[in-house]
């Protein structure tokens, strides 16, 4: 069997080969593992393929011979670099990191483990997650499989681009102000933000705990809902983990609505920074949902568009907190000098990389004596206005859409020294964290960029809990641009 073809197959397809004995998962592992080889040096979607992924896949062949059965079982899926895997390094692509190796498995990797699924590597991405084009790596950038001139998105780039590039039929990402939902549009692929507390958070390497969520990257959003109903469930182990019971009484009784309102923030999706044609796209998207018995009705939320400047002080904020465990003592990088002052200062300074620095400075700042009242806690009641924007707006709508990014993907280099610029790129995602809810980027076609094809995304959010809801019009967008 020809190998890309191999890896361009769905995993029910793949699933089906191996129950009817045509494929093992040993082969499988190895066809993607050529594709990486041949491939990934012009994309660096990896930043560690592991040396035992032949022997798991080994073992899940061990375990369906005896009867084993499982969506997941023997499929590969890649990892983003701030996920632990217990005995392996887990860096969020920092110096400072660059040799930690983790001691424990992160619930969703555990989960993973338990479903059979064969884990093949370590994604790059943007150092601790900050970032929104993969560009913030200390080991270098990961370019765009559709045009490798420019960025696949961040900080999940390199998750993004290792299912786009069919290095991996499925991965995992952590989504903080978009880092799942964006880089999937810029790369053409399926991304779910899920509710907050819907996915144990623990063994994610934390960057705003508040807004931090793991989710999965896909083809479809089939195997998006796939992935997402293995690593979902309560975790008595994290404080912000949803028990079951809590989900059940969020969710009611309410099925999925055969015809759905669809909500559009006309104000937020047709202003200036929306390029024309990611508007113009997304108006015939909206057409298409119509015509298929869908209604589309305006809806406000008033405080959406403060959502970036609440972001960049309630995420700076967490981020000065979470990074003050990397001291140089404890575990990672440790740069020697006279005192523990000195230790702080030479291991940070030689560790961290520039963006990474420029967010604990402004979360110090912005929590420091005589400012917190000023910022932060003006900022966090602009978080609860959000919510409760959202919260009225689902009164009336069962779901509310925005394009996923308001741009396809820039080049390489464009956005870099311009830092407000590289967060406006987050426009449409940041309010989904600071409410908590639910969203899925699907593909909306593609737009021309210099000749170049460049996928973007259609941006679908949801109540709390409601996923159901947005993998049942993620289908539908999909059927929209099947032939595409």
């Amino acid at each position: 069997m020809d190998t890309q073809k191999i890896t361009q197959k769905s995993v029910a397809e793949l699933q089906m080969l191996m129950e009817q004995g045509e494929l093992t998962s040993e082969a499988l592992v190895f066809a993607y593992l050529e594709e990486i080889k041949k491939r990934d040096g012009d994309i660096h979607a990896f930043l560690e393929v592991y040396d035992d992924a032949l022997a798991q896949a080994k073992d899940t062949d061990t375990r369906r011979a005896k009867g084993e059965k499982g969506a997941l079982l023997g499929i590969p899926v890649a990892l983003k670099d701030n996920l632990l895997m217990k005995g392996k390094i887990a860096s969020s692509a920092s110096k400072i990191l660059e040799h930690y190796v983790a001691t424990y498995d992160a619930e969703v990797v555990k989960r993973l483990k338990d479903a059979g699924a064969v884990l093949i590597g370590r994604t790059n991405m943007d150092e601790f997650a900050f970032g929104s084009s993969t560009e913030n790596s200390a080991f270098g950038p990961t370019k765009n499989p559709h045009d490798t001139s420019r960025v696949p998105g961040g900080s999940s780039g390199g998750s993004a681009a290792a299912v786009a590039a069919d290095f991996v039929p499925l991965a995992l990402g952590s989504d903080t102000g978009g880092s799942i939902r964006q880089p999937a549009a810029l790369c053409g692929v399926v991304g779910l933000k899920p509710t907050y507390g819907a996915v144990s958070r623990r063994g994610v390497m934390a960057m705003g705990s508040s807004l931090d969520q793991i989710g999965p990257f896909a083809r479809s959003v089939e195997e998006a809902e796939v992935l997402f109903e293995v690593i979902a469930g309560y975790d008595e182990k994290d404080s912000t983990s949803l028990p079951e019971e809590t989900r059940s009484n969020i969710r009611g009784e309410k099925g999925v609505p055969e015809k759905m309102r669809i909500g559009v923030p006309e104000d937020f999706v047709y202003t200036e920074g929306v390029d024309e044609d990611v508007q113009e796209r997304f108006q015939e998207t909206l057409e298409a949902l119509k015509a298929q018995g869908n209604e589309i009705v305006p809806v406000a939320l008033p405080s959406a568009k403060y959502g970036l400047a609440a972001y960049y002080i309630i995420m700076p904020a967490e981020v000065s907190t979470n990074l003050a465990r990397f001291d140089g003592i404890r575990y990672g990088l440790s740069e020697d000098a006279s005192d523990s002052v000195s230790v702080y200062t030479k291991t940070r300074g030689k560790g961290f990389g520039k963006e990474t620095r420029r967010r604990v400075m402004l979360g110090t700042y912005v929590l420091s004596a005589g400012y917190y009242d000023a910022y932060y806690n003006k900022a966090t009641k602009v978080r609860e206005s959000i919510r409760n924007d959202f919260q009225k707006a689902f009164e009336d709508v069962d779901v509310i859409v925005t394009p996923t990014s308001p741009t396809p993907a820039f080049k390489t280099g464009e956005k870099t020294k311009d830092p407000l610029q590289m967060y406006m790129a987050d426009i449409f995602t940041v309010p989904v964290n600071i409410a908590g809810v639910p969203a899925i980027s699907v593909p909306m076609g593609k737009v021309d960029r210099d000749g170049a094809a460049l996928p973007i995304g259609f941006h679908v959010i949801a109540p709390d809990m409601r996923e159901d809801i947005l993998f049942a019009l993620g289908k539908d967008v999909e059927k929209i641009y099947r032939e595409e």
